[in-house]
């Protein structure tokens, strides 16, 4: 089939070299554009771009589509079969939803209706689902309400990070797209009921607030391993929070409550086990307490 592929991160890389190596003609790959980034601020090209000019793939990098009437029209002059989209990150106008013969197909990374929007990998873990997956979306003008052609779940477990859980979705989805494509299903309408929504995430969403109970922080850390990462102030500097593990104890929320790092939550209480300080590697948190007195009684967040 003639196909544009449209992506950006890391999540959509497997999906782009599937379909190049399936031998489907990719006419154009649309990616974000190359933006300054790291503590130098050079600027550099996204995953999918990299990937797409390592396949030898024409790279199309627009800032903005709405209302660009003359990026709709190059996009229809493609006379494409299928466009396939995963994690682009500018929404599609009508007409190019429309532009090829048969539609836009989205990878998305939930079971759909739960977790529309932005994060979905994020959102299920944070509020413990027990499983999530891929939705292979017949695309419409909504915010991932299109059709489903095809759903596979994946178990959710007790230590899985968004890290570890992205890269199971980034391939499962690879592989799915392939199978639509290959053997087109009939298109199911999405449940009315069970929507649910995944909002956008910033940096500061990764700050810890020690009120709440443990379980739901524990979550927290998974969920945001690696970005947007968690973290807390410790005697007034920046503590990034990489890993916990569930401990005994009890008190004012924040408080530390032994020399092995123990903090109270809301509820319960969580034990640090890898941390992270400004300009220093991740360590395990007793080298951490070698190098850096906690009290006991300090309360983190202050």
């Amino acid at each position: 089939m003639r196909v544009a592929f449209m992506g950006s991160p890391d999540f959509a890389v497997p999906a782009l070299r599937a379909l190049h190596a399936a031998g489907h003609e990719i006419a154009a790959v649309y990616c974000q554009p190359p933006r300054p980034a790291g503590r130098g601020q050079s600027v550099r090209r996204c995953p999918v771009h990299v990937a797409a000019d390592d396949l030898g793939i024409p790279v199309r990098t627009p800032a903005r589509l709405r209302a660009d009437t003359d990026a709709h029209a190059a996009f229809a002059a493609l006379d494409l079969d299928v466009a396939v989209v995963a994690a682009y990150g500018l929404i599609l106008p009508a007409a190019m939803l429309d532009a090829p013969r048969f539609g836009c197909l989205n990878i998305h990374a939930s079971l759909l209706p739960r977790w529309r929007g932005a994060a979905p990998i994020h959102a299920a873990i944070l509020a413990g689902d027990e499983q999530t997956g891929i939705t292979i979306m017949q695309m419409d003008v909504g915010l991932d309400t299109g059709a489903m052609l095809s759903r596979e779940s994946v178990a959710i477990g007790p230590t899985t990070t968004t890290a570890a859980l992205h890269d199971v979705l980034a391939d499962l989805g690879a592989r799915m797209v392939l199978s639509v494509l290959d053997r087109p299903p009939v298109a199911v309408p999405q449940p009315a009921d069970g929507v649910t929504y995944a909002a956008k995430l910033s940096r500061d969403d990764g700050r810890i607030d020690w009120t709440r109970d443990a379980a739901a922080i524990e979550r927290q850390v998974r969920a945001y391993d690696p970005w947007p990462g968690t973290f807390t102030l410790c005697n007034g500097s920046v503590l990034k929070i990489l890993s916990v593990a569930f401990a005994e104890g009890h008190g004012v929320p924040g408080t530390v409550l032994d020399d092995r790092l123990t903090i109270a939550c809301g509820t319960g209480a969580l034990r640090l086990t890898r941390v992270q300080i400004a300009g220093r590697s991740a360590m395990d948190a007793d080298a951490f307490l070698r190098g850096n007195r906690v009290a006991i009684g300090t309360v983190l967040g202050a």
